[in-house]
């Protein structure tokens, strides 16, 4: 089956709304044999005649009346799926968002979002959603809207991606811990019992690697695959956790948190969106506000640090 030329449903609604040959043709800016070869189309698409004589004019057949609004609304649909965009009302706008993140996305930056979008465009609800894995199929299809994280090999190459943030990694132990007395040496630190943060289960990171070029090596007590978990843990015993800074400040509250005295490479913290939402205008609101609320706590520090 061939498919129909859709210009035809704006011919035809032209036609049904003149009921004259010549006063469509003038509409459409075409000449009469133009829009006789028109109706003729029409005619053998439908398999109807829609315009017969009737004295020195033309009636619609009943076919003719029974899709007149029918293409009257199809046309008014399609021309305003190609009109351009009108100005968001954010008071008027209803939808909700659905964001996926990490753990400490929501509850370091959270509440000052929220904020800002209740006073912004209150009929807007915000879904925050558990990043499990990178996978970006549902960005693709829609599920999700946006999403945090790192910008890695395995992102999907056709993903919109903006930086939000820098981070670094820091150590972290329960308030009064042994190590929050003195010098932090790469000897004290690795001689503790640590906490692995790491969603594949590795059995090493970053940290480990550095430790062994200075000839040490650190116990890793467990493997969690959550920030929030680890730091659950080491707030309750003598553990110790290296976590991102900025993403888990309110995690660490009445916790002692410590610059790392290894080096460790910094992480680029983006907001990801498939480029179909690009030009939406909802979409390009919200993105703004989580690039501002992100700015605007850049220069924060969540806690005190002792430099080892």
């Amino acid at each position: 089956m061939s498919t129909p030329d859709l210009n035809l449903l704006v011919t035809l609604n032209v036609l049904l709304a003149e009921g004259s040959v010549a006063r469509a043709a003038r509409r459409l800016r075409l000449s009469p044999s133009a829009m006789s070869r028109q109706l003729a189309r029409l005619r053998e698409t439908t398999g109807d005649p829609l315009l017969v004589k009737a004295g020195r004019g033309l009636v619609p057949t009943p076919r003719a009346l029974e899709l007149r609004e029918r293409v009257g609304q199809l046309v008014e649909e399609a021309e305003a799926a190609l009109r351009p965009s009108e100005t968001l009302d954010l008071k008027q706008l209803v939808r909700t968002f659905t964001i996926r993140t990490r753990e400490g996305f929501v509850e370091n930056f959270g509440p000052e979002l929220i904020a800002r979008i209740a006073e912004q465009a209150p009929g807007v609800r915000l879904y925050f959603t558990q990043k499990l894995d990178k996978d970006s199929t549902l960005l693709r299809d829609g599920t999700i809207d946006l999403e945090t994280g790192v910008v890695g090999d395995d992102t999907g190459p056709e993903l919109r991606t903006q930086p939000l943030f820098r981070d670094r990694f820091i150590g972290v132990v329960r308030s009064r811990h042994p190590l929050t007395d003195g010098v932090m040496t790469p000897e004290r630190y690795a001689a503790g019992q640590h906490i692995l943060v790491s969603r594949r289960g590795l059995q090493k990171g970053q940290i480990d690697v550095a430790l062994e070029e200075l000839g040490l090596e650190r116990r890793i007590a467990t493997i969690v695959g959550s920030f929030s978990a680890a730091l659950a843990l080491v707030r309750a015993s003598e553990l110790i956790v290296s976590v991102p800074e900025r993403y888990t400040g309110n995690l660490r509250v009445d916790m002692h948190s410590f610059v790392l005295p290894v080096p460790t490479s910094d992480v680029m913290i983006s907001l990801l969106w498939h480029p179909r939402m690009d030009a939406d205008p909802a979409h390009r609101w919200l993105r703004s506000c989580i690039r501002d609320v992100c700015a605007e706590r850049r220069s924060e520090r969540s806690a005190r640090f002792e430099v080892g």
